[in-house]
């Protein structure tokens, strides 16, 4: 085996290695021991570095799996900063919405033709006007006498106004009754029923 191994490098070494070789070979060849201890470490050393490739293949794949769950990390967190930005963006535009409609004077309403409201009193002493602005379905107006009647919701449809009575008389609110406005002035129930029914 030693001869084989010598033949095939001998073509690779120089005269001075290839003597140097032989010599060797011939001292291994008196000493059977120290051969066998050679081919035995050999052996050795060739499971260790069977057992280190190995380790680095491991490693190698370890590192690989690190890098994919960083590489997913990273674009989870670019998602997820894209997410906030949108979310910090579209909250500014709410803020900013909010802000105009608060300055804005609150529009008109179209006063033309016929509506009902519900009338749920009429009190003395009590001014709750602050509570009509910006509130189209909850308002009021002033008697002559000084009483301030209340009413709440702005119906087209006299049926509409019929139903959202009777809820608040199931309420509590007994008094509750459909008063009509026809161009924005209040007008008597049987002026504008007969085109209304």
């Amino acid at each position: 085996m030693i001869f084989c191994m010598a033949f095939s490098v001998s073509a690779q070494l120089s005269r001075a290695e290839k003597k140097e070789m032989k010599k060797m070979a011939k001292e291994l060849k008196r000493n059977p021991e120290q051969m066998k201890a050679m081919v035995e470490e050999n052996e050795s050393l060739k499971s260790s570095v069977a057992s280190l490739n190995a380790q680095v293949e491991n490693l190698q794949s370890q590192l690989s799996n690190k890098n994919a769950e960083i590489a997913a990390a990273k674009a989870e967190a670019q998602e997820a900063k894209a997410m906030a930005e949108a979310q910090r963006q579209r909250a500014n535009e709410m803020a900013n919405k909010a802000k105009n409609a608060q300055n804005q004077e609150p529009e008109a309403l179209d006063e033309s033709g016929t509506w009902f409201k519900v009338q749920v009193g009429a009190f003395e002493n009590i001014d709750m006007s602050e509570y009509f602005k910006n509130n189209p379905n909850f308002s009021g107006e002033e008697t002559e006498e000084g009483l301030q009647r209340i009413t709440l919701g702005r119906f087209r449809d006299y049926w509409e106004a019929d139903t959202f009575k009777k809820h608040l008389r199931e309420m509590g609110v007994k008094d509750a009754w459909i008063v009509p406005y026809k161009d924005g002035t209040r007008v008597a129930l049987k002026d504008v029923l007969e085109g209304v029914i």
